[in-house]
């Protein structure tokens, strides 16, 4: 059985003495805590913390990291406070103890809310100090090495939750390790049948081609010394999931996946790896388009190498990659590297820059936390956020920017910072203008169009795919609706004070504070936006408000609403005034508004046959008039019956066009072999722009009646 003694030969690699000892001491003092406690597999509890330990101790973890793991489980199982370790131990190691606590008492059930909640929680953690997720991710693997014990249900949820959250976490970390011995697990607990035979499969597989391979590697060694350049040559083996998945995804069977010979060549420097790339393509044949260059542009989690398929004899693959080692053990320890060089007490310039981006990560992940409306939509971002396959572009000072794979123009924008990205209008990719949905690929230069007072389209989230963008536009729009919210708000109630003869300036300072107590609101601005919302009804706030300032105005209150003249539209009033799809208001045609739950105004026109059943109600239907100063187009949508023929839809189009109208959508349907229906929806200004395009469309010869679409 391994022991503290026997961890402590192996610290005494990389650790001075002192730090040994305190190791050693908070081994003591969990074995005293946990003394009694035993394992479901019967085992004392400490075996599970010393375990911890030397997982960290294979990553050269700190001293301090390797304490906390020792005293991981102190405070939830055996009543030790945190006051009390950080009076033995040292504030650090208390922080420490505490973050892995919280993390450990987080189980992602199948309730979404509370996972979601709950995964907010070790996002703080990792925020106050990167370390906490280390020493869990450690935990995270001794439990799952140890699974034997459980129920099956409970290893498939515990199996389920490691893949979906632990191991991702440990792959945009760059642990390499702890992510494929995890995901092995898992897939080997979700999965026993499938598991046990691909890996009879390959141990079979291995055995019959034991001198092919050996072959390839004697012959990759042989060029490299021929050449004087060091680096060793090892064959690379492929874990069960990412077999299990490529079968699965690609349709391919066991012998096509493993008919693929993976090597991995190990050498001093940069400067070598080039050199040795140049080697092996001289040996054997690169397959096009296969070539990937991770030491100029690193991956996100800071992995670097080259990447290389070959032709070797009888055209089998053989996958290369070629890294330094510093850069191998970056492959392997990730973030935890950073520890790694600094108790040799050395800042390497790899290991720095995979815990800055690690930092880095962790602050966007605390930005989109902010922003997000809940914890669902939160871990919904960051399960997006944590696998993406990179593509690399450039901005015009030549700083290379990483986006996953299908990232727009938008995503770019926002990924350059918050506010480029809402006041976005256009951009220029390689010195062309390109739409704002441009899906991106490697290698171009953007250049972001801002304008002041621009503002976030909808529909942009349509075709975003980074969390942080989805997580902006989303706050963004959220924000510019509950300003328009309150604005409408204040329209609308002042409209139904009119009706009392006074409006929202004119009340006593106390008036309106009474009443938001009353409803338990913090300030007018949220009165405001109920009412601009359709949460609240206007007229019954105001009659309330009236009641506070005079008492009893039961006279007052059944008075007519019409006082007040109708509200005034635009067409440009944003996000709580749309305007109907089932009838096409149009500026001229007599409309109504109706006040819809949780969006504001809807603009109908006044014959709609939805709102029929409405009509009765004066708190759900408002009066309306158009403005005289309105600038944009409006949909509408005609029915055309006419005579099928060559050439009929351009002719439609050209007549269109050079009337100053926009074709939206169109549509034919042929009713019998001479007849066809046309379904056209424009973009028009008003009804008397609509009447001219009418006329024009007349005049074609062989059309017969023309109706304007309602429901």
């Amino acid at each position: 059985m391994f022991t503290i003694d026997d961890l402590a030969d192996r610290l005494g690699g990389y650790l001075p003495p002192d730090e040994i000892q305190q190791v050693k001491r908070a081994f003591y003092y969990a074995e005293q805590a946990h003394d009694g406690q035993r394992r479901r597999s019967g085992e004392p509890y400490v075996t599970h913390p010393l375990a911890v330990a030397n997982i960290l101790a294979n990553m050269h973890m700190d001293h301090q990291s390797l304490m906390s793991a020792m005293l991981h489980d102190v405070i939830e199982d055996t009543g030790v406070s945190k006051e009390a370790l950080a009076e033995q131990f040292g504030k650090p190691v208390a922080e420490l103890v505490d973050g892995v606590s919280k993390l450990t008492q987080i189980t992602f059930e199948d309730k979404a809310v509370a996972q979601a909640e709950n995964f907010q929680k070790m996002v703080l953690a990792m925020s106050r100090d990167i370390r906490v997720i280390i020493v869990k991710l450690a935990d995270r693997l001794h439990n799952m090495r140890t699974l034997g014990a459980l129920r099956p249900e409970k290893k498939r949820r515990i199996a389920r939750e490691t893949l979906e959250i632990y191991a991702r976490i440990a792959s945009r970390l760059g642990i390499n390790t702890i992510r494929v011995e995890l995901e092995d697990l898992s897939f080997q607990a979700l999965h026993p049948m499938r598991a046990e035979r691909i890996k009879r499969a390959v141990s079979s597989a291995r055995g019959h081609r034991r001198s092919a391979i050996r072959q390839v590697q004697t012959t990759l060694q042989k060029s490299l010394d021929d050449d004087g350049l060091a680096g060793t040559v090892v064959g690379r083996q492929k874990h069960l999931l990412s077999i299990y998945k490529k079968m699965r995804d690609q349709r391919k069977p066991f012998a096509e996946i493993m008919d693929v010979f993976g090597f991995r060549i190990i050498t001093e420097d940069v400067d070598s790896c080039y050199r040795i790339l140049g080697v092996v393509h001289n040996l054997y044949k690169p397959v096009p388009g296969r070539f990937k260059d991770y030491i100029a542009i690193p991956k996100a989690n800071g992995y670097q190498s080259l990447h290389t398929t070959l032709f070797g004899s009888g055209g089998m693959p053989i996958e290369v990659q070629i890294r330094t080692r510093e850069m191998e053990a970056m492959a392997n320890n990730g973030i935890a590297a950073h520890w790694l060089y600094k108790a040799g007490q050395t800042d390497h310039p790899i290991a720095e820059g995979s815990h800055a981006r690690a930092r880095e990560w962790v602050k966007g992940l605390l930005e989109m936390q902010r922003h997000a409306g809940d914890s669902l939509e939160f871990i919904e971002h960051v399960k997006n956020d944590l696998f993406p396959d990179d593509i690399y572009v450039f901005t015009p000072r030549g700083d290379i920017m990483e986006l996953p794979q299908g990232a727009t123009v938008i995503d770019f924008a926002y990924t350059v910072h918050t506010d480029i990205g809402n006041s976005c209008i256009a951009c220029r990719i390689d010195r062309h203008l390109a739409p704002l949905s441009t899906r991106l690929e490697s290698g171009q230069t953007l250049e972001i169009i801002t304008a002041p007072g621009a503002r976030p389209n909808l529909a942009w989230l349509n075709f975003v795919v980074t969390a942080k963008a989805r997580s902006a536009i989303r706050h963004a729009l959220k924000h510019q609706q509950q300003t328009e919210a309150v604005q409408l708000g204040r329209r609308l109630l002042n409209k139904a004070l009119a009706d009392f003869e006074t409006s929202l300036e004119e009340l006593p300072e106390n008036v309106l504070p009474d009443l938001l107590a009353e409803l338990s609101l913090k300030g007018d601005e949220s009165l405001l936006e109920s009412i601009g919302l359709g949460t609240r009804v206007a007229h019954v706030v105001a009659r309330r408000l009236v009641d506070l300032l005079h008492g009893d105005m039961a006279d007052a209150s059944e008075r007519t609403l019409t006082t007040q003249g109708p509200i005034m539209i635009s067409g440009a009033e944003g996000m709580v005034i749309k305007f109907a799809r089932c009838c096409h208001p149009l500026p001229g045609d007599p409309v109504v508004g109706h006040l819809s739950v949780g969006k504001g105004i809807v603009v109908h026109r006044d014959e709609c046959r939805n709102l029929d059943e409405l009509k009765g109600d004066p708190d759900k239907l408002f009066a309306l008039e158009w403005s005289d100063e309105i600038e944009e187009d409006f949909p509408v949508a005609l029915r055309i019956e006419i005579e099928s023929r060559r050439g009929l839809v351009a002719e439609l189009a050209s007549l269109v066009t050079d009337a100053d109208a926009n074709i939206e959508r169109i549509g034919i349907e042929e009713r019998d072999a001479r007849l066809s229906i046309v379904h056209l929806t424009l973009a028009v200004r008003d009804r008397v722009h609509l009447a001219r395009i009418i006329k024009r469309i007349r005049n074609l010869s062989h059309v017969g009646k023309i109706t304007r679409v309602g429901n």
